[in-house]
């Protein structure tokens, strides 16, 4: 239950959030987990949903999640680390624990999603004093009127951008870059081929199906994101480092070696040009 009410509904892109918790959850259980996220397990504990059976319990596809989610967190370590009163803006954020992982004890921190979302996450979640949660579409940019523009800025859209129409997945890109001279913003992507599955249907596991993604990019794409403004002005790629076991093993082939090399999940920064 949530705070002691009904079980918990959420609709198909909302339901995302939970699957990338218990993911990072069961994870983060284990001695040897490759992301240390405790909060990940208390929220899980505390929620009634039946996690398992709806989403199974892989331990490839957890600590793939929770290599991602560290990918992100080290971008917002090393802005935090040149920014330390900087605000980082999280879109389409649902239930991350990204703050309670990495936060610096100085930053400010803008959540931006969903009202469904938002009601939740402020349930679940409650702010504190440098947090602020926002009920709005993040695709919409009426949000970037909320950000303190004094200090620096770095956008992260986890989880976010793949349920997108490849339309406003630009306007968004190109309206941060217009809005945040000299920030950054960290954005993943899913590849093409996982795309069309999602798309058809096909993208199943245990007793979920992913909703359809309408936008993904194949790794060796990200240089085409310089399009969407002429205020970015670079793009980087970020590898998950570290592994475990057979993960370990193989990350360094999959992140050189065709054509697992390109058609990879990435991650990706964009950094803004400063006026």
């Amino acid at each position: 239950m949530v705070g002691g009410g009904e079980r918990l509904e959420l609709g198909p892109v909302p339901e995302t959030a939970l699957w990338t918790l218990w993911h990072r959850a069961v994870e983060a259980r284990r001695p040897d987990t490759v992301l240390h996220d405790p909060k990940a397990v208390e929220l899980v504990d505390r929620i009634d949903y039946p996690f398992a059976e709806r989403f199974g319990e892989n331990a490839l596809t957890a600590q793939l999640q929770a290599l991602r989610a560290a990918c992100f967190d080290r971008e917002v370590a090393d802005f935090l680390a040149r920014e330390p009163r900087g605000t980082v803006v999280c879109l389409g954020e649902g239930l991350e624990t990204q703050y309670w992982r990495v936060d610096n004890g100085r930053a400010r921190w803008l959540s931006v999603d969903l009202p469904d979302s938002v009601a939740l996450r402020g349930e679940l979640l409650p702010p504190g004093p440098r947090q602020r949660y926002l009920a709005a579409d993040a695709a919409e940019l009426g949000w970037a009127e909320e950000v303190d523009r004094d200090r620096g800025v770095l956008v992260s859209t986890q989880g976010l951008l793949m349920y997108l129409p490849p339309d406003r997945v630009r306007s968004l890109l190109a309206g941060c870059a217009e809005r945040f001279p000299g920030g950054s913003l960290v954005l993943d992507a899913v590849p093409r081929w996982f795309g069309r599955l999602a798309r058809n249907g096909k993208a199943r596991a245990q007793g979920y199906q992913a909703p359809p993604m309408p936008w993904a990019m194949d790794a060796d794409e990200r240089d085409k994101l310089r399009t969407a403004d002429p205020a970015v002005a670079a793009v980087r790629d970020v590898r998950p480092a570290g592994g475990r076991g057979l993960v370990g093993a193989l990350l360094p082939f999959a992140l050189t070696v065709p054509p697992l090399a390109t058609r990879r999940p990435s991650v990706t920064v964009l950094d803004f040009a400063a006026r």
